[in-house]
């Protein structure tokens, strides 16, 4: 039974696996948790001279590298000098003196304060708009292979924390004999093996992922000296001092106090007919085991608050609404994920691969059912704020891809207490019956008992008395027969059964739950979003002086068919007006369709559609001067884009001018 369970146990986790590797590598690139809410001059605008700077307003603070903010001009040469500067969240970076007239490139590449990476570009013309030879990289920071890996190392370092910490705590809190068992052994340090690897890769890949993406710069030793200097860099160094004195932990865990508890056991079962003097020695013993288990916890919780830490404090709990208040509370939420899912992991491994001498008893499940149902309580209080604070409001809730991650991650979680529900139940049933199945005889251990007896010659002293060594080797025989004849019991136990069943299905929510957990660490939060939009349009109000700005969704149905299309109406008054085109991809980068055309309607006095057909000026910006409105009123302004020979869609929206 166990045999065939098995495969069917390891086609299901790698399946699981490859849900969740698909999960993360469709939303591998991060989402700018930073927004461009105004810049001057602002994007298409045309001035009749030089600035003497470029400023650029963020949603909030960011921090600088080289390079960050550049200036390109009509032929791609640098216009600016390099030093930027930033107050509060405005950066600036200041202009070379004598530039001619033509379009100039603006193009920005930051970290935010949570640790993404934020890019984008945009175009101004000084005089007159020109041809341009710039054209803005499609490898953007956060993205392609290295934003790919980066996500993936995300996932492992969660994943890691997780079996390490969650099981380390089932087997000290729950099942003091697993510290002996090498399964659970095995699957702790492959925890902690798993989250320093993934500490590691996360360090070096972190140059390139916050600046040029590309994998040739992951060993790049002054981009790595530069990461070192960074939040994101001093945490990862400290989770890997933190990872050394997890070793030390694990190395007592599985070593002294392992071996304490197995003699602790050893002495109880020993001791049954010894005096008094002895049974001093034995509850001086659990004494010592009971201190050092103490000892244990206490440093064990250090370590692991120490490690959720280094998440909490370089990413969404560290910026934003009450930072104060929220980086202890996610470092409550990773250590109750830790502890219900590793310990889930951990239950599910020993229900599979309990040695027979050593079964994972009744009691033990008890404790973490226990256990489990504390972090859930957890989970909800602290879950509650965090959503609370990262959305905000019911349309980020709906509207936004944060909120709509979130809305699956509860999902998930409700389905996972569900199951959890229905292996509580199984667990009432195995505490019921455990006791009672010792008394069925099992015809294939009777055969084995029945020929280590006939080995004695049906009496053991005599055998004892005259060979020592065989009368050893016989007692280990009748050991492995008792230990054979236990696990089989409890293999055939339909209880014992069910509850593995269960214990596997929410193992397997629980991995399609920590990828979507860690596309939502990746995603811009849904009330940053909106607060970046709103503030983005009271900017372009302010600084337009009557320009219309419309920004309308698209969706053509094909390949790279989703995207924004941006129309800049200016001075938005009867009579001749210059209109800008910008079309970018859903993350704001911006890119080029084979075709854009407008329409201007006024439905009230019938007069159009009136067509108006841009000029290309440079990737994703078009351009049209002279666009005539003759009259004032509410038009409706439409825009057809083409992205494929046969996929295009047109998209509208209403706006007063004049």
């Amino acid at each position: 039974m166990t045999q065939t369970i098995a495969p069917r146990v390891r086609s299901l986790v790698l399946l699981l696996l490859a849900v969740a590797a698909a999960l993360l590598a469709a939303g591998a690139p991060a989402s700018a948790h930073a927004a461009l809410t105004g810049s001057d001059p602002r994007q298409g605008a045309v001035v009749d001279q030089a600035p003497e700077q470029i400023s650029l307003t963020f949603s909030e603070t960011v921090s600088l590298s080289d390079d960050a903010l550049r200036v390109l001009g009509p032929k791609g040469e640098r216009a600016d000098t390099g030093e930027a500067r930033g107050v509060g969240a405005t950066y600036s970076v200041k202009l070379r003196p004598g530039l001619p007239d033509g379009t100039y490139t603006v193009s920005y590449q930051v970290v935010s304060a949570d640790s993404h990476p934020v890019a984008g570009a945009f175009t101004f013309s000084i005089g007159a708009p020109s041809a341009t030879t710039v054209t803005v990289s499609e490898q953007t920071a956060g993205g392609g292979l290295v934003g790919s890996l980066y996500g993936l190392g995300r996932y492992a370092s969660y994943a890691g924390f997780i079996v390490l910490a969650g099981g380390a705590a089932f087997a000290l809190a729950c099942w003091p004999r697993g510290t002996g068992v090498r399964a659970v052994q095995r699957l702790v340090v492959s925890g902690w093996v798993t989250l320093t690897a993934a500490t590691l890769g996360l360090l070096l890949l972190r140059g390139s992922y916050t600046t040029s993406g590309k994998f040739g710069d992951v060993f790049d030793l002054e981009l790595l000296g530069q990461v070192l200097q960074t939040k994101t860099g001093a945490a990862l160094v400290s989770r890997l001092l933190l990872l050394a004195a997890a070793a030390l932990f694990i190395a007592v865990l599985f070593g002294a106090y392992a071996k304490r508890v197995e003699g602790d056991l050893q002495g109880e079962g020993d001791g049954d007919g010894e005096g008094a003097r002895d049974g001093e020695g034995a509850g001086e013993g659990e004494k010592e085991s009971r201190d050092l288990a103490f000892g244990l916890a206490v440093g064990g919780v250090v370590v692991a608050a120490g490690l959720a830490a280094s998440w909490a404090m370089a990413e969404h709990a560290s910026t934003g609404l009450q930072p104060g208040i929220a980086m202890p509370v996610d470092v409550v939420h990773l250590l109750a994920v830790a502890a219900w899912l590793g310990g889930l992991v951990t239950l599910l491994v020993a229900l599979y691969r309990a040695p027979a001498g050593t079964p994972l008893d009744a009691a033990a499940v008890r404790r973490f059912s226990r256990v489990a149902f504390g972090s859930v309580l957890a989970l909800v209080a602290t879950g509650l704020y965090q959503s609370w604070r990262q959305v905000g409001s019911w349309s980020a809730l709906t509207g936004t891809r944060y909120g709509q991650l979130l809305c699956v991650k509860v999902a998930l979680v409700v389905l996972l207490v569900g199951v959890a529900w229905i292996s509580r139940r199984w667990t009432g049933r195995l505490t019921d019956t455990t006791a009672d199945t010792t008394a069925v005889t099992d015809p294939g251990v009777a055969v084995n008992e029945e020929r280590v007896a006939a080995r004695t010659g049906g009496g053991g002293t005599d055998t004892a008395e005259a060979d020592p060594e065989r009368a050893a080797q016989l007692a280990r025989q009748r050991a492995a027969v008792d230990a054979a004849r236990e696990k089989r019991l409890r293999d055939a136990d339909p209880n014992r059964s069910g509850l593995r069943r269960s214990v596997l299905a929410e193992a397997g929510v629980a991995v399609v739950l920590l990828a979507v957990t860690t596309m939502l660490t990746s995603t811009e939060p849904g009330r940053t979003e909106e607060e970046a939009k709103a503030a983005t349009a009271a900017s372009s109000s302010a600084s337009a002086s009557g320009t219309v700005t419309l920004d309308m969704p698209f969706d053509t149905g094909g390949e790279d068919g989703k995207g924004v299309v941006r129309i800049d109406l200016d001075p938005a008054r009867t009579g001749a007006n210059d209109m800008h085109v910008y079309v970018t991809r859903p993350n704001g980068r911006v890119f080029d369709v084979p075709e854009v055309k407008v329409a201007f309607t006024l439905e009230s006095q019938d007069i159009g559609p009136l067509p108006v057909v841009p000029d290309h000026i440079t990737t994703g910006h078009w351009s049209a001067s002279g666009v005539q409105i003759p009259m004032a009123g509410e038009w409706k302004i439409a825009v057809t884009v083409r992205t494929s020979d046969i996929d295009q869609v047109t998209v509208d929206k209403n706006a007063q001018i004049g």
